[in-house]
Parts: C-alpha cells; structure tokens; sequence
C-alpha cells in the first residue's frame, strides 16, 4: 500500500512538472497511424481535451506548409534508424489559426522482429518565445551589422593575448577600404596589418597596444600604412581597452583615413612657416629654430654655430629699371644659389624685402666667412638673365657667432645686422663680421 502510495505520488510530482513548462506529451502508434496527445500537449495550440482528433494525417495538416517535408524527412530517418532520436523545431496551427514555434523530440520505444518501428512516445515544448527573442537578436544583430559597415573607416574589436599575440575577431566591412584585407585573415592573426604599417612607425604601433594593455588607457594613434593599390595612406584609430578574466585584452573602436586631414595640415603648416615668393623659411620659422638652436647649445655646451645675413646690392634699382617681377625672379634666384651652397644641418630663410639669413651649424665666424666668400662667387658666375640682358647680382653679408652669453637668440641677428650695415657702408658685395 505504501509503494503504490509512493508511485501515485510521483506520477502527480511528473505531471506537475510537465504541465509546468509548457510541455505536452505524446504516443504515437506507428503501424495504425493514431497519435494521443496529452491534455498539456492540446492546451499548448488553445484546443480543449477532446478537440483534437488521432488521426496522424491530421496532425501533419497542422504543420507550416514550409515545415511539412522537413518534419517527415526526420521522422522517417528516425523510423528507419539512422538517427538515434526524433527532434526538429517547426511550426505548427493552432486553433486561433496563427502557428507557433515548437520543438518536438521522441524516440521510437518498440519495434518489430524486423526492425519496424511499431510505438513512439515523445514530448512538444512550446519555443515560440525564445524564436521571437532569437529573431530580435538576429535582427539586432543585422541592423548593427548594417550600422558599422557604413560607418566610413573600419569598426573594430582587437583581442591581444599576454604572450602578445593579437587578432581582430570582428572588423566591419570598412577593412577594405582601411587595410585592402577581408575579415577572415585577420580574425586570428594581425600579423597581416603589422605587415601594412609603415616601417617608420611600425614600433610606435607596437608599443602604443603594448602600453594601452598595460594602463588601460585608450588607444589612439596617427600611424602610415602601405597598401598595394592606395599606396601611402595616413590612418587614426580609437578604442577602449577591457581586460578579461584570462588576462587577455579587448579593444572596442575604429580606425578612419586621415589622409586628407593630413595633406591639409601639411599645406596649412607650410603656409604658415614658408615664404611664398623663395620657398624659404619665413622669418618667423627661422627665428623659431634659430631660439631652438641656440636653447640646445645652451644645454648641451655645444659646439659653435653662426648666423650670417645677406643683403642684395642695390635691389630697388633692379625694380625700378627692370619692374617688380624680375626683381622677385632676382630673389628666386638667389635664394635657390643658398640652397645649393648650404648642407642639410644648415637653414636659410628670408626675412624680408631683400634680406635673408643663414644658421650655420658647426661653424665659427671664420668657417661662416668661407661660406659666404663661396655663396658670393656662385652668384657671379649663376647670372641672372632677362630677354638678352644680364642683371649684374651682388651680395652685402653680415657674420657673428651664437654666443652663450648672449640674452637670447635675437642678440646674434642684431650682430649680423650691424656687420651687415658696415658691408653695405664699406662699399657693398663684402662681408663684414661683428
């Protein structure tokens, strides 16, 4: 009495639990085509116990129409055992007409002396609500899919491992444009975009992930690459480092094409520090790296250096005579003949009107002096032409050393200007030093 007590109590516990998670249970007859279903089983698609008929042919009439081949494709691969159990998800009619998502599993529990299938008995779970969640992910999943692929440059997670090791398991569509690769060859190995950087800055890209991994600091860097087809291209990328629990780290962000935004800088910074007539340096740059020179001398207790300052003779009389554009030819030319005579340490830059200067690194006055004796014989023999004429171009120049006592850099050009005006005063085309 105890056992059956016990028994009966447990098939109350089974079928509490059953009805309990939406599930519905079914036995199939094979050989007479009758399936009985579970009064769970019914209430799933809203009918009432004795709603439903045992017909077989019956409940494949209340599959999707798109789902019906695929249903009985696996039901007979389970009959004929070549698999070890019956499950598919499809959908299914319900007694309002729409259909629903269910999963069904079974298992054929008897067959005959020759292998048929004779009873199968199985469940039906209701999945309706983890298919709608799931398509919403998918949808989500697509719309930012969709979103990060026309966002212009390369949205990106990077992964890199403590030995170092780093990949990019997800880049957007933009690592075509970015990088000339395709997702796949990046997503377990960046060897391929290292490969890319522009050697000059490929240790700077290193160590920026290097040092953003050990701080968590967001990454940020302006860095070159080398495609086959674009050629030089400037890139700036951003992320937010994460670190995960097996010391790994993960970056968010992107990485967009700054080329542009580079050349105009470039032509902005040239504006603003070239002289537009000779190319030169203006006057503001020179003086900018003349302070800068002579700051690091002072530092460093280096070695000598000298300014000299260059006047062209009698220049007003080359535009009164022959008109301002050849007197702005006169000072293309003359500061092209600086050019030729300066090394790479050196600078020229104009400082105005007729006036130009020169830093000399590593020269004392009387090395500056060689320089300019040779700048003054290049400029007699380089004659400037105009039609059949020659404009006769003579040189008035001003020499001093950087001196570490001076207050300032400005001291050494004030020195060279006073030499200069004694050239000029002493009968022109001569130098004199201060």
């Amino acid at each position: 009495m105890q056992c059956n007590e016990t028994d009966t109590a447990r098939e109350q516990w089974l079928a509490l639990a059953v009805a309990g998670s939406g599930t519905g249970i079914w036995d199939r007859n094979v050989v007479t085509g009758e399936i009985r279903y579970s009064a769970g089983w019914k209430a799933i698609l809203g009918y009432d116990d004795d709603e439903l008929t045992t017909r077989i042919e019956d409940a494949y009439e209340r599959l999707h129409p798109d789902d019906r081949d695929y249903v009985q494709a696996a039901m007979r691969d389970h009959f004929e055992g070549r698999t070890e159990s019956y499950e598919v998800e499809h959908r299914i009619r319900c007694k309002d007409g729409r259909y629903k998502w269910i999963c069904s599993r079974g298992k054929v529990t008897s067959r005959d002396s020759e292998g048929r299938a004779l009873r199968m008995v199985g469940t039906t779970t209701d999945i309706t609500s983890i298919r709608e969640m799931a398509e919403r992910l998918r949808e989500t999943v697509g719309l930012i899919t969709n979103l990060t692929n026309e966002v212009p440059g390369l949205v990106f997670q990077c992964s890199r491992q403590p030995d170092g090791r780093m990949a990019f398991p997800y880049v957007s569509a933009g690592i075509a444009d970015i990088y000339e690769l395709a997702p796949e060859t990046v997503a377990r190995n960046a060897a391929c975009i290292e490969a890319l950087v522009h050697p000059e800055d490929l240790e700077t890209y290193r160590a920026s992930f290097v040092q953003s991994a050990a701080s968590l600091a967001p990454w940020h860097l302006e860095y070159r690459v080398c495609l086959p087809k674009q050629g030089l291209r400037w890139r700036q990328g951003d992320a937010k480092p994460q670190r995960l629990p097996d010391g790994s780290t993960v970056w968010h962000g992107f990485i967009t094409d700054i080329t542009e935004r580079k050349r105009i800088e470039s032509e902005l910074q040239e504006l603003a520090t070239t002289d537009g007539l000779t190319r030169l340096p203006n006057r503001r740059h020179f003086m900018s790296c003349l302070e800068a020179h002579f700051a690091y001398l002072r530092r460093t207790n280096g070695l000598p250096a000298a300014v000299l300052m260059f006047d062209l003779d009698n220049f007003k009389a080359i535009n009164d005579r022959w008109g301002h554009a050849v007197g702005d030819e006169a000072l293309r030319h003359f500061a092209g003949i600086l050019q030729m005579e300066l090394r790479t340490a050196d600078m020229a830059g104009r400082l105005g009107g007729e006036e130009f200067a020169v830093l000399l690194t590593l020269a004392d006055a009387a090395g500056a002096c060689l320089v300019g004796q040779r700048i003054q014989r290049r400029l007699a023999s380089q004659l400037l032409s105009h039609g059949r004429e020659t404009i006769p171009l003579t040189v008035s120049i001003g020499v001093t050393e950087l001196r570490m006592d001076d207050a300032d850099s400005e001291a050494a050009l004030s020195r060279s200007d006073q030499a200069l005006y004694c050239a000029k005063k002493n009968g022109r085309n001569r130098i004199e030093c201060a």
